[in-house]
């Protein structure tokens, strides 16, 4: 036996590539959010704290319902659809003057991000065959 740790079945999800990015990108948004001006920080900033976490949250609703394909795919559009909303808050921030320099490098993270989704979705809607 070794140290090595087997992953609990419940938190599989941590091995999707989309949950890692979008977990990753939430903590991003989340910093990002804690230097806009004190005006935004319960306005606008909340908004993109929320939806930049409802990304992950809702991959994680949705695979622990992965047995149901409706289901499934219904938490999957969630989760697009908040990573297309976090994308509108960050032209927001920027077209504002909240933040300071054009959100580039985020702004290319979540495009690139919401495709992969999109892509998983497909990819969902053509190989699951429901167990239940």
């Amino acid at each position: 036996m070794g140290n090595s740790r087997v992953e609990p079945r419940h938190e599989e999800y941590k091995k999707l590539e989309i949950y890692n990015y979008s977990h990753k990108l939430a903590v991003e948004v989340h910093k990002m959010s804690l230097t806009l001006p004190k005006f935004e920080m319960f306005e606008e900033g909340s908004q993109i704290r929320r939806s930049s976490k409802s990304v992950c949250t809702n991959i994680v609703e949705g695979y622990c319902l992965r047995n149901y394909k409706q289901e499934y795919l219904y938490y999957l559009y969630r989760a697009y659809s908040e990573c297309r909303e976090t994308i509108q808050h960050l032209e927001f921030l920027y077209e504002t003057g909240s933040l300071k320099e054009k959100p580039g490098k985020l702004f290319l993270e979540y495009s690139g991000l919401s495709k992969m989704i999109y892509s998983f979705i497909n990819s969902v809607e053509k190989t699951h065959i429901s167990k239940k």
